[in-house]
């Protein structure tokens, strides 16, 4: 058995079809901003706005963070299908826009949903939200509010969780709005937009890769 499953983009976007379905997204909890995890929350995350839309007639704004948790491989070293090594540190690398015409004026109040396309360790996904609140601290501090007093919500929304024991945990009040559209074994995930030869060979190996698990 190949340690690597393939991930199709009809199985990504039917099993975000399912998620909002099951966990009543846009009713149960009604996210006003969508923050996309570089690089593998973005096509996922504008997927998602697509169904909420349709649930509202409303687009909801996507922002961008870079966070990376992976050693990049020097140039010719990762050919299509080699993996990264994983690193032990949580790299800032894109934060959110406060300044300029586009900026987000506030995240006070908001109903925040964290988008990526895989929990792994989970240590990505602590650092988020823990320079989330930061943020939401400071601009609390600054509105003269009480910390906390906002009501500023933040959720997590990933394709796949690894079923693996967890390198660090999310806090309580962000895990009642953790939203993982589906489980897989802790193997490695081959995604769509990493496939760099042809993708409709990439799709039938996706179909394959499911149907043995």
């Amino acid at each position: 058995m190949s340690d690597k499953l393939y991930i199709s983009y009809n199985q990504i976007h039917q099993l975000i079809d399912y998620a909002v379905k099951l966990y009543k997204l846009g009713d149960d909890y009604n996210p006003d901003l969508l923050i996309a995890i570089g690089g593998g929350g973005f096509i996922p995350a504008r997927i998602l706005r697509s169904f909420l839309k349709a649930k509202h007639g409303r687009n909801i704004p996507i922002q961008a963070i870079g966070l990376s948790l992976y050693e990049e491989l020097l140039p010719g070293q990762s050919p299509n299908g080699v993996p990264e090594a994983p690193g032990t540190q949580v790299t800032k690398t894109q934060w959110l826009n406060f300044g300029g015409s586009d900026s987000l004026v506030s995240l006070l109040g908001r109903k925040i949903l964290i988008v990526d396309e895989v929990d792994d360790s989970r240590k990505t996904l602590v650092y988020a939200v823990a320079e989330l609140k930061k943020d939401i601290l400071e601009q609390e501090i600054k509105a003269g509010l009480e910390p906390g007093s906002s009501n500023t919500e933040i959720g997590i929304f990933v394709v796949y969780n690894k079923d693996k024991p967890k390198v660090e945990q999310l806090d309580d009040d962000t895990m009642k709005r953790y939203y993982p559209t589906a489980t897989t074994p802790d193997r490695w995930l081959f995604f769509p937009w990493d496939c760099t030869t042809d993708i409709s060979v990439h799709t039938e190996l996706a179909k394959k890769s499911f149907s043995s698990l």
